[in-house]
């Protein structure tokens, strides 16, 4: 049987090698991604366009022969492609195939079709379909899950490792807080919990929290961010945009009421387009009249296709977290986005511009045509549709062919052009296609991104940690199964956020502790905590900072909810530079300025230094991750400014009275929500001793204690 079957073992391996590479799979990919840049379509440099047969086989290739292959020869040498030439791998197939006879396939090539070393493909790992995968098994470990979340995080944790101990329960209860309303925990909350031996007692508190009104605030904060939210037009003048707050207002109110994403996408893409829109789902079109405005632009053509740049890539950024405005002037250089897929989506806002007009309108259509008053929205309604031409190299003195509205030929599942209008429609309903397509379940972007962001915010990264940009030159998530049993998740429960949370806050991984016992040898494999092995200590935003210095000093006005927006303090020295600076800015009354700092007005040419000094981020463009930095200047304002010496000196009122030794006690139940411990007692007396000695005003003293407290760690920390 033996000397019978081994020739015939040896003449299938001889012919496996001998077989030439596959075109489609293995030859097209290195053509697409190392030649066509510069060798295809009517601009190919010397004529010569690789991606086309009739342009390579017979010409730059002859099937068989090497030696008489224009382009193996420029190839073999290390002319092209420029700069370094092919990889030896890549060298090497390119070979096989032409001495195997240079057969081809997709003519012509399709360059998106497979990732390859410089570029992703369609069978990139986020346009591939969501499928729930089997949760993996945790030998040995099963004693460490709280829920299978855990369980996908432990599979990945290297032999040996375990993850850190659970945090204890005044350190949750502040975590907790924070995440969800994005304020601190009175004492007496702290201390009811730590006491409360229920064992349900963490879940009955998660259920709380997410059942505020305070919930929103912070969530829809988070949202205002990705969608570039500011009340001004920017520029010089920088208007006032009328009535954009009620924007901000629906978006708290989408989060506080669990509104399903699929809805959340409807309302701000189209909510005019809606059966059923009302004055609220039309403001939510304001997310797509967010950008800045200007009213003198130097050239009114090209600013219009500016402005549409902006709407396409605030749209593709925050709900399919890919860079779909890099394909303006070409082909994207790293997605399988055509130029021709960004003016597809262009083509659903291109109806709704506005001519130029009143300077009133900033830009947008009039009380009449959105159907409702003090509305800032978007809408199409009575707009003739003008063809949207492709502008070759994005130069709007270039046009080119007219581009029909259709979605993105990525998801080739939904690639597929829009419909005309139905008889007797009012709009286009061309953004409404283009949100359901996003919120169709078909496509594997839309509820990857926004699991994506909800982990993030719950840990202090995300899965796939550039949540903006799940394309090529992003990165790819650490867990991967884990992320898309999210999303399969999330889907299943119709969309909606807070089964999210709580699956996410019911685990172990999010109840563990910040500190590990050996996270010094941890941090020699894993310095980043990819494998999420311990919690991440997180410094307060620039919202949860300043709301939280209002709430020490018992300023901190919560009974208002929503509404116009307030202007805060503002130190003269920051206006210095202004024109008008004597209009630029008008304080509201104090007791306004206690509200929430969610309620900030935005004026984007004059943010508030202290919350800039702390991160705020820049409202031109969406912003999907925030910089965390640590600087002096930081230390220096907590140090200086005005405003957190007046809340100093409102906590100091708060705990005056009494003995030192109740006051100290006040001061740390106020500042940090627990008693001081023995040497901290000691010190704070000591300090206040000192300083009543030096000031000579034993108030005075108190403030400067209560100072120290609002600049520690603690304070502007959560473990």
């Amino acid at each position: 049987m033996r000397t019978a079957t081994l020739p015939a073992v040896l003449f299938l391996a001889t012919a496996a090698r001998a077989a030439p590479p596959d075109f489609d799979r293995q030859v097209a990919p290195i053509l697409a991604a190392r030649c066509a840049a510069c060798h295809s379509g009517d601009d190919a440099k010397g004529d010569l366009d690789l991606t086309r047969k009739g342009a390579v086989v017979g010409k730059a290739v002859v099937p068989g022969k090497l030696a008489d292959s224009p382009l193996w020869q420029r190839v073999d040498a290390g002319e092209m492609p420029p700069k370094g030439g092919l990889p030896a791998a890549e060298k090497a197939l390119l070979k096989e195939w032409i001495a195997g006879g240079a057969g081809w396939g997709t003519d012509p090539i399709d360059p998106y079709a497979v990732t390859t070393s410089t570029r992703a493909g369609r069978d990139w790992w986020s346009l591939q379909p969501i499928r729930r995968p089997a949760i993996p098994p945790i030998l040995g470990r099963e004693h460490l899950a709280r829920n299978d979340l855990d369980r996908f995080i432990l599979a990945k944790l290297p032999p040996g490792w375990e993850p850190a101990p659970p945090a204890d329960k005044r350190t949750l209860i502040r975590r907790v807080a924070y995440d969800l309303i994005g304020l601190p925990p009175s004492y007496e909350e702290v201390e009811a919990f730590a006491a409360d031996a229920d064992p349900h007692a963490y879940e009955k508190l998660v259920e709380k929290l997410l059942a505020s009104p305070h919930y929103g605030e912070r969530w829809g904060r988070h949202w205002l961010d990705v969608a570039r939210y500011a009340e001004t037009c920017g520029y010089e003048r920088d208007q006032v945009k009328p009535d954009v707050w009620k924007y901000r207002d629906w978006v708290i109110r989408a989060f506080n009421t669990d509104l399903p994403f699929e809805r959340f996408v409807l309302e701000q893409l189209a909510g005019d387009e809606l059966p059923d829109a009302t004055a609220d789902t039309v403001a939510a079109t304001g997310f797509i009249r967010l950008g800045t405005w200007n009213d003198e632009p130097n050239d009114p053509t090209e600013y219009k296709y500016d402005r549409l740049e902006d709407m396409v890539g605030a749209t593709s950024t925050a709900f399919l977290g890919l860079t779909v405005r890099c394909a303006r002037c070409h082909d994207h250089k790293f997605d399988p986005i055509r130029q021709t897929d960004y003016y597809r989506m262009g083509a659903a806002f291109w109806a709704g511009f506005v001519e130029p007009g009143p300077r009133e309108l900033l830009g947008g259509p009039d009380a009449k045509a959105l159907g409702f008053p003090a509305v800032f929205g978007w809408t199409d309604r009575g707009r003739t549709v003008p063809p949207l031409k492709l502008l070759k190299k994005g130069d709007p003195a270039r046009p080119g062919a007219v581009v029909e509205p259709g979605h993105q030929s990525a998801i080739p599942a939904l690639d597929r052009p829009f419909t005309p209008p139905p008889e007797g429609a009012k709009t286009t309903t061309r953004r409404l296609q283009l949100a359901r397509w996003i919120a169709d379940p078909v496509n594997p972007l839309a509820a990857r991104v926004w699991v994506n962001r909800v982990w993030q915010h719950h840990f202090g990264h995300a899965l796939a940690r550039t949540p903006d940009n799940l394309g090529f030159t992003g990165d790819k998530p650490t867990h991967p199964e884990l992320l898309d049993w999210l999303a399969a998740d999330f889907r299943a429960l119709g969309g909606r956020t807070k089964p999210l949370h709580r699956l996410i806050l019911h685990s172990a991984t999010y109840r563990q502790a910040s500190i590990h016992p050996v996270a010094a040898e941890y941090e020699k494999t894993d310095a980043g905590n990819r494998l999420w092995w311990r919690a991440e200590r997180r410094r307060l935003d620039a919202e949860g900072l300043r709301d939280s210095l209002q709430s020490a000093g018992g300023n901190l006005k919560l009974d208002r909810v929503g509404g116009p927006s307030f202007a805060p303090d503002i130190p003269p020295d920051a206006l210095e530079g202004l024109s008008m600076k004597g209009a630029a800015w008008k304080a509201s009354p104090p007791a306004e300025q206690g509200r929430r700092t969610v309620y900030v007005f935005a004026k984007r040419g004059l943010l508030p230094p202290l919350l800039t000094t702390f991160d705020l981020p820049d409202t031109t463009l969406p912003s999907c991750r925030r910089d965390v930095t640590i600087v002096p200047t930081q230390a220096l304002a907590l140090l200086n400014n005005p405003f957190v010496h007046s809340q100093s000196a409102a906590l100091a009122r708060r705990v005056g009275g009494g003995s030192k030794d109740e006051q100290v006690t006040r001061a740390w139940r106020l500042a940090f929500g627990r008693d001081p411990r023995p040497g901290e007692r000691a010190a704070a007396l000591t300090h206040l001793e000192r300083q009543a000695s030096l000031l000579g005003d034993p108030t005075a003293a108190l403030a400067s204690l209560c100072h120290v407290l609002l600049n520690t760690n603690e304070f502007a920390y959560v473990d």
